[in-house]
């Protein structure tokens, strides 16, 4: 079955960086559009970064873009989300999401087309 294992979360002060990774496996890696999400207290869950299939297309939200980069390797079946200048307003519990995609466009950012997703990993950026 799917499983896609979280880690790298941490407490870090303003200005610091955090790799995160994700670990995937029971599923065709390379076929599929891989996402980082957040859940921060009292908000929405939202999208942070998608990347596609091969890894050429990539999207991130407007408050993380110069900051945040995602990035895939698919003979690792890993993705990656490197976080910098992180900022308190980052804090949030990140999850990574996987869907199948047929075709190697731009993935969806909407969170509740991902069918698959993993525990969280806690982020927490002190000021």
């Amino acid at each position: 079955q799917v499983q896609l294992v979280e880690s790298g979360g941490g407490l870090v002060q303003t200005g610091a960086s955090l790799r995160l990774s994700c670990a995937a496996s029971g599923f065709g890696f390379s076929a599929y559009a891989m996402g980082w999400f957040r859940l921060a207290p009292e908000k929405e869950r939202e999208f942070v970064a998608v990347i596609s299939p091969s890894g050429t297309s990539t999207t991130y939200t407007n408050s993380v873009k110069g900051r945040f980069t995602i990035s895939r390797d698919n003979a690792k079946n890993t993705v990656y989300l490197q976080m910098s200048a992180l900022k308190p307003e980052d804090t949030a519990v990140y999850y990574c999401a996987t869907r199948y995609q047929a075709h190697d466009a731009a993935p969806a950012i909407d969170y509740t087309t991902y069918p698959h997703w993993g525990q969280g990993t806690q982020v927490t950026v002190s000021s």
